[in-house]
């Protein structure tokens, strides 16, 4: 007889994956016929009109298959489920609170971005929102960090600062076709992993029905884009990937793991941070400000010494799954099989910044 949880997770997979498919064409028909475009500037690598909006369709998913389920257990349909799944049931009704204030959160960012995607907010405006966002799920849903910490106040803040920093991290990737909608898929995968070896259905569930809506948009922006998901679609997956990361547990005292499995997020996201941290640094550097839009992202760097935009984003997904595969088998490793993964992660970066800056012909950026 069939896997029960596998039904289910390849429907919600399968469900949000078409449902988010067919919105975003939808959105896409809408955004041209009303001008929501992306128009060629200066700090921008394409060349062609875009329509805006793939966001749209990402948070819509996403909050339609969510309050849906929350339907269907107040209204008792949760009965007709297999008995094994009907169990996590209370669970999750005993989570309603907490995911309607993660619903909430994710509405304010999907706006906010919406608005700057029409607008073009000021950048210290958008950090004050995504600090608001951060606090507000952090204290309301408990979305905290799982350490070896007592202190709330300590892991509140930590927890704020990850999830600021993952949004902009995101935010930051999205600068070329379909490359931070796939790290977002392909992270997402490594925890919905790790959720299943804890066992946490709940989390695991998110994390599908999230892979699922990114996927349907990444159809229509993968090399060469038809869409973008502009800001209301950014700030959403930086959002989702740090709730995953924070409510995903890592540590398991019966396996042969160490404290070192907590920090499974930060390989995970090794690729992304690097991104994150070299262009803020470059910037500052130069006098500018880090939230400023420019083409000096590590893939327009690449894009530059010759790789096509195809070429350039697959490698980063490459280079992304090589860190992910040392992260999956962090929780299980000794200390010295810890050493090597983070010394994994490291080397893969280092051949990122090599590749990046390698040579002197530096070919015009497209």
């Amino acid at each position: 007889m069939a896997n029960p949880y596998v039904i289910l997770g390849a429907g919600l997979a399968t469900g949000s994956f078409l449902f988010s498919a067919v919105l975003t064409v939808v959105v896409r028909r809408i955004s041209l016929r009303s001008g929501f475009v992306a128009r060629p500037t200066e700090d921008r690598y394409h060349r062609s009109v875009i329509p805006l909006g793939g966001g749209i369709a990402i948070f819509w998913t996403i909050a339609v298959f969510l309050l849906a389920a929350v339907l269907g257990i107040r209204l008792g349909l949760a009965g007709k489920l297999d008995e094994s799944i009907a169990v996590h049931v209370k669970g999750f009704r005993d989570k309603t609170g907490p995911l309607l204030v993660v619903l909430g959160v994710t509405l304010l960012l999907h706006l906010v971005g919406l608005w700057d995607d029409r607008r073009h907010l000021g950048p210290k405006f958008k950090l004050a929102i995504q600090f608001l966002a951060a606090i507000l799920a952090a204290v309301f849903a408990d979305i905290r960090v799982e350490l070896f910490i007592d202190n709330k106040l300590i892991t509140t803040a930590l927890s704020v600062l990850w999830i600021v920093v993952i949004m902009n991290a995101f935010n930051f990737l999205d600068n070329m076709d379909g490359l931070a909608a796939g790290m977002a898929v392909i992270v997402s995968l490594v925890l919905f992993w790790a959720a299943t070896l804890a066992g946490q259905v709940f989390v695991g569930a998110m994390a599908l029905l999230f892979i699922g809506s990114v996927c349907g948009f990444l159809v229509f922006n993968f090399p060469p884009a038809r869409i973008f998901m502009g800001d209301c679609g950014s700030l959403v997956i930086g959002f989702f990937v740090a709730l995953l990361t924070l409510r995903t547990t890592y540590y398991h005292q019966q396996q042969s793991g160490g404290f070192y499995a907590v920090f499974l997020p930060l390989v995970v996201m090794a690729v992304p941070l690097y991104d994150f941290v070299s262009v803020t640094l470059l910037r500052i550097s130069q006098g500018k400000s880090p939230f400023v839009g420019d083409t000096q992202h590590f893939s327009h760097r690449l894009r530059r010494r010759g790789l096509s935009d195809l070429q350039t984003v697959l490698t980063l997904y490459l280079a992304t799954f090589c860190t992910c595969i040392g992260a999956i088998f962090l929780p299980q490793v000794n200390l010295l099989g810890a050493i090597l993964i983070f010394t994994q992660t490291i080397l893969i970066l280092v051949i990122i910044a090599i590749l990046e800056m390698a040579g002197g012909n530096d070919r015009k950026a497209p």
